[in-house]
């Protein structure tokens, strides 16, 4: 199983950096970047939907949508920056630039995160090995941007 989701995380690494393309070449051919990212979220809802056959579905009650941290409600804010961002920034600066800054950046945030277990994920120590392989990333990215 851990080889099976290890597989889809790599594919999801993959279509992150093919939807940056996608979703600048969707901006450019219509001209407008609002409807472009319209056009993104709809299809994503419909891609959602389509799963559901495959994981289920189930609506929670009043008191569990009670229980949810603030935070943990701005999780689509959030994504919509990072898209605004595809379209906006990754026309500009490059993929290579774009999606090492965007995946190196979360990782740096990432071994903050899961080193004090904020945001619910489980405590993960930053140890010796993990830091370095974060500064080996922001030495990479900056390999990748400065040349």
């Amino acid at each position: 199983m851990t080889a099976l989701l290890t597989a889809f995380a790599i594919l999801a690494g993959i279509l992150n950096t093919v939807q940056s393309g996608a979703n600048v070449t969707l901006t450019k051919a219509t001209g407008q970047p609002i409807v472009a990212l319209f056009v993104v979220a709809v299809t994503g809802t419909l891609t959602y939907a389509a799963a559901i056959p495959f994981v289920g579905i189930a609506w929670p009650g009043a008191e569990r949508f009670a229980a949810v941290p603030w935070w943990a409600w701005t999780g689509g804010v959030l994504g919509g920056i990072y898209v605004l961002s595809v379209v906006f920034v990754a026309p500009v600066v490059g993929a290579a630039a774009f999606t090492g800054i965007t995946v190196t950046t979360g990782l740096v945030t990432s071994l903050v995160l899961d080193h004090f277990g904020w945001l619910g994920f489980e405590v993960h120590a930053a140890g010796l090995w993990r830091i370095l392989g974060g500064a080996l990333m922001v030495l990479g990215v900056a390999l990748v941007c400065l040349f």
